[in-house]
């Protein structure tokens, strides 16, 4: 059993995993203003935007860029640094590092090396988002960014569907009301649904309800597609006996029509599971159309 971690058992520097804010400056922690004034580097996913805050703060201190085009080309100089007894705070533009944001592979090389890494805590636009959103937070799934293009976002969210967790997104202004549109196709339009824009920040904004109703107060909002999104959708109603025998007919139909003709994958299921061959029949055809 590996024996815990303390602050004197490991050699060499520390890396400081630093949240910083979302929107609000004063959202930065006692704390992590101390770290980042002690620390010999600081590794920034953008260098001038994590240089106007360290200037807000007053802190002149040598940045390397670390974002996800070169982190992996990033390690060797970050090991150098700890193994001369340097420490580093990783920080992202916004938020806590590694949630939707580089620095896993940093991380986990840096603690296979065996130096320490220390959290930092702070702020998170998913915590943030769902501790207002009046949504169920005893069990929730964080998914991040959706694929860009259409079909694999509904794929996606076709996977997603019966997940009886919370979810929670990200979204970028420019494909909000395509997700929205695409969430109202997939999960139906009576879903519950919250979306938080600008957390902490000047214009900071909450639309929640059914997704219908969120989707047109979108639309109809001129700042709408303004900002990052925190998109939190509630999770589907547990599964009955009987609900769960469809469910299950459902998955078994989809596998079938890829190989079979529709009328016999309907046959087979009808015989295993007890349903109407009729009814099968007609949600083979629309299987198979999708």
């Amino acid at each position: 059993m590996p024996s815990p971690e303390s602050h004197s058992d490991r050699p060499g520097g520390v890396l400081y995993v630093v949240a910083t804010p979302i929107g609000n400056l004063q959202d930065l922690s006692e704390r992590a203003q101390l770290v980042l004034s002690r620390v010999g580097l600081v590794a920034a996913e953008d260098t001038r935007h994590s240089g106007r805050l360290l200037q807000h703060l007053g802190l002149s201190k040598p940045m390397l860029a670390l974002h996800d085009h070169n982190e992996r080309d990033r390690v060797a100089r970050i090991l150098e640094a700890l193994k001369a007894g340097q420490d580093i705070a990783l920080i992202s533009d916004a938020g806590t590092p590694l949630i939707s944001d580089p620095g896993y592979v940093v991380v986990r090389e840096v603690r296979e090396a065996g130096f320490r890494v220390s959290p930092v805590p702070g702020p998170c636009a998913l915590v943030a988002g769902l501790s207002a959103a009046g949504l169920p937070t005893d069990r929730f799934l964080f998914v991040g960014f959706l694929p860009a293009k259409r079909s694999g976002r509904k794929a996606a969210l076709e996977e997603l569907r019966e997940q009886s967790a919370t979810l929670v997104f990200y979204e970028s202004p420019h494909r909000i009301l395509a997700l929205m549109n695409d969430l109202v196709e997939v999960m139906g339009g009576e879903r519950e649904c919250v979306l938080g824009r600008e957390l902490t920040k000047t214009f900071e904004t909450f639309y929640g309800g059914t997704a219908q109703s969120v989707r047109e107060s979108l639309e109809a909002d001129p700042n709408g597609a303004r900002g990052e999104f925190v998109v939190m959708v509630h999770g589907a109603p547990p599964a009955g006996p009987q609900e769960a025998g469809v469910l299950d007919a459902d998955r078994l139909l989809s596998l079938l029509v890829a190989e079979l003709p529709v009328k016999k994958a309907a046959r087979i299921v009808a015989d295993v599971s007890g349903l109407s061959k009729n009814e099968l029949y007609q949600r083979a055809l629309a299987l198979k159309d999708q």
